[in-house]
């Protein structure tokens, strides 16, 4: 059986099959993890930083997400890890001499190299594509291949000279198992921030608040509390010069509180000029 025209149809045509998985392209997949910003989707631009996870950013980016949080982004998800700026560290990325930019392929006459990336490792000089691992230092920032960090052991950095340590050494891009075990380490980090800060919270109560009196017997048997008690009462209780007996007349007429040095009303003087001279 034919349609209009004397088309006949094949099988495929008729029955419909199961769909087809749509693959993801690895060759964007890595341009956009190591070429575009995971926040902002923008090209990779200095100054570039990276979190704990090893997600590349561009440091505009994170600020304008700390600002304002509330704004809507996205790929929000991905840096709600991100509480500050601390939890953040700026990359010391090596260029690639090879990488012309945007001007490479301008005229479309020359053979473009989507592998050809920005940045390169200074030991080794494998290029940051995505098809090497490359790591990063917590300490100084400083961006290395796997590859340099396992052949060249050391325990300085090879392009400041900084001192550092293997948990140091965080996975820039890795696999779904390193983030998970990057993420675990970043949450028992965090942790023990927070327990060292409230028990140094806790000792600086305790050195600010004043220490409690305590009554320390002396030699009479009668405490210290005791005796600063009585001195207080005898203080409040003690009598004014002019009501002691055995005091003379001429001894307490050298203070104010005798009736010599007070005057009556008619004795003291009113100022109405506005200079305060008597004549």
């Amino acid at each position: 059986m034919g349609c209009d025209g004397g088309t006949i149809p094949k099988r495929h045509e008729l029955v419909k099959g199961p769909k087809k998985v749509e693959k993801v392209d690895k060759n964007a997949e890595l341009a956009a993890k190591w070429k575009y910003c995971t926040l902002s989707q923008e090209k990779l631009r200095r100054p570039i930083v990276s979190c704990e996870l090893g997600r590349l950013y561009n440091k505009d980016a994170i600020i304008e997400y700390l600002l304002d949080k509330t704004a809507e982004r996205p790929n929000a998800e991905a840096v709600t890890h991100i509480r500050g700026i601390k939890d953040i560290k700026e990359l010391n990325l090596t260029d690639n001499p090879e990488w012309e930019g945007e001007r490479r392929n301008a005229k479309g006459d020359r053979y473009e190299d989507i592998h050809c990336g920005m940045f390169i490792c200074p030991v080794v000089g494998l290029e940051m594509n995505g098809k090497h691992r490359f790591c990063y230092l917590q300490t100084c920032g400083c961006v290395f291949s796997d590859r340099a960090l396992k052949e060249i052991k050391t325990e300085i950095c090879h392009k400041c000279g900084d001192p550092f340590k293997d948990e140091d050494i965080v996975v820039l891009n890795g696999t779904k198992e390193e983030v998970q075990k990057l993420k675990e380490k970043m949450e028992e980090k965090r942790v023990k921030a927070k327990t060292k800060k409230s028990k140094k919270s806790k000792a600086v109560e305790t050195v600010s608040a004043p220490p409690e009196s305590k009554a320390v017997a002396g030699p009479s048997g009668a405490s210290s509390s005791t005796k600063g008690s009585k001195s207080l009462a005898a203080s409040a209780t003690k009598r004014s010069i002019q009501d002691m007996e055995e005091k003379s007349e001429a001894f307490k007429s050298l203070f104010t509180t005798h009736s010599s040095a007070k005057r009556s009303k008619d004795q003291t003087s009113n100022w109405v000029t506005h200079t305060p001279y008597h004549f």
